[in-house]
């Protein structure tokens, strides 16, 4: 026998969901105007729909290795491309996120609609003001961005405590299923409060949510409201969840943690305050490609130094950016992450990424480290390539000479083969720069025979 279901019920006030209101965070910032490269994908943001988009560059963050291959055998100049339009929930996200340390979350949020009925009792002007002061106890990690660095060390100013008040009084006359409860994308109140930047709002759910043990409840992709703070770039809903007792190192459906998701984005001011949770925040965490989050800082640094390149060093907010992305790197080595993690799938250090994509920037800064063991980190292997082997194969980057000879000064060995038995020497290009290259690497390999040689006769 059948029996005609009724029609399900809608609901008559719906919440926004956490995609739609980055969505219309996205559109704010992309129409209040364009940078000369703002089609360059600069550093990847958080989508804003579900629909699958093509992309001019095959990064992100949980599947680099799988675009990233082995072995660099020619460069070419990165060519941007129309920026498109992809999802929050998208399985690479890689639109730019201009403005990444200037997001007022104003009234546009109330005009567009009322949440919950708190509408005109607290204004929804909240901004991070950016400090540019920096910790005394990270002076090493900003050695690199010169004077007067634009990055964000403090965490927003204070909440209002008439506000905090508000909010409470809010979410005290809500039925619990409102408050607490999850919608059919499996977000709650506190991931929408927290997408929209609505600090003491956030906190009122927190408190709430905290109470019932749902402060580490996941939307259907795997976030809580820890993740989506970092992506929205709310550094101080952060250290107030952090304060509450959420798992710092959870991960959502891609295996990325806090860490991940932070220099992915290049946010070194939200980046900071989950490092000022140490010990209990796992440097060393892998996402579901094997990668930690050094790994993923450094891929994203090379996206955006490629992009500048293509601009021709012109574009102020993408050097700031590819300041902020060193830094997020020079903000990880400081706090303990290790030079000598590999990433699974194909054993690359930092090095090596950073190598195989001509990132003289980089390759430079972490060969100037103090290491003792820092000949072994150069020669380490990567499927059978060494970071030499890499630099060989770098045919056309401008910087392939001065990569090669920042490696040789650094104990990086010319005699070590990879797995086809080539040495560097026989991975570079043809015509007299190789030429020239060649003759580079012999007179190197010579003199190091010549060193080991006296060194065992005076043994």
């Amino acid at each position: 026998m059948h029996f005609d279901k009724p029609p399900k019920e809608k609901q008559c006030c719906s919440l926004p969901t956490v995609k739609k209101l980055l969505e219309r965070k996205r559109r704010r910032e992309t129409s209040s105007g364009q940078p000369c490269c703002s089609t360059a994908v600069t550093s990847p943001a958080p989508p804003t729909t579900v629909t699958q988009s093509p992309s001019a560059e095959q990064f992100t963050c949980t599947g680099a290795s799988s675009s990233y291959s082995d072995m660099a055998v020619s460069y070419k100049q990165w060519t941007p491309a129309a920026e498109p339009a992809v999802g929050y929930y998208h399985v690479h996200p890689e639109t730019s996120y201009d403005a990444a340390f200037s997001i007022p979350m104003t009234s546009e949020y109330g005009a567009q609609q009322h949440v919950l009925g708190y509408e005109d009792t607290m204004s929804l002007t909240y901004e991070c003001p950016m400090s540019a002061a920096a910790d005394p106890g990270m002076a090493s990690a900003w050695s690199h961005l010169g004077p007067n660095p634009t990055t964000q060390l403090s965490f927003g100013s204070p909440m209002d405590a008439a506000k905090l008040e508000e909010a409470r009084m809010l979410l005290s006359g809500m039925d619990n299923s409102r408050a607490t409860g999850q919608d059919e994308d499996g977000d709650t109140i506190l991931h929408i409060y927290t997408a929209k930047g609505l600090r003491e709002c956030a906190f009122a759910a927190a408190e709430r949510l905290r109470d019932v043990g749902g402060l580490d409840a996941k939307e259907h992709k795997g976030k809580t409201a820890l993740l989506v703070a970092v992506t929205a770039n709310q550094p101080g809903i952060v250290q107030d969840l952090l304060s509450f007792g959420t798992d710092i190192n959870v991960c959502d459906v891609k295996g990325q943690t806090a860490l991940h998701l932070a220099v992915h984005y290049g946010l070194p001011g939200v980046l900071q305050v989950i490092l000022s949770s140490r010990p209990s925040v796992n440097l060393e965490a892998r996402n579901f490609e094997g990668m930690t989050p050094l790994h993923c800082a450094a891929i994203s640094h090379s996206v955006t130094v490629k992009a500048l390149s293509n601009c021709g060093q012109a574009d102020v907010g993408l050097r700031t950016k590819a300041a902020e992305k060193l830094s997020c790197v020079q903000m990880l080595l400081s706090a303990g992450a290790s030079l000598l993690s590999q990433e699974i799938k194909s054993n690359k250090t930092v090095l090596h990424l950073a190598v195989k994509e001509g990132n003289i920037d980089l390759v430079n800064y972490l060969l100037t480290i103090p290491m003792q063991n820092m000949k072994d980190f150069v020669n380490l292997k990567a499927h059978g390539h060494t970071a030499l082997h890499m630099a060989a194969g770098l045919h056309g980057n401008p910087h392939q000479e001065e990569i090669l000879q920042l490696l040789l000064r650094r104990g990086a060995d010319p005699s070590i083969r990879n797995l086809e038995n080539d040495q560097p020497a026989h991975l570079l290009q043809s015509g007299p720069q190789g030429d020239k290259l060649k003759l580079m690497l012999k007179k190197r390999s010579a003199s190091s025979r010549r060193r080991i040689v006296s060194l065992q006769d005076q043994g």
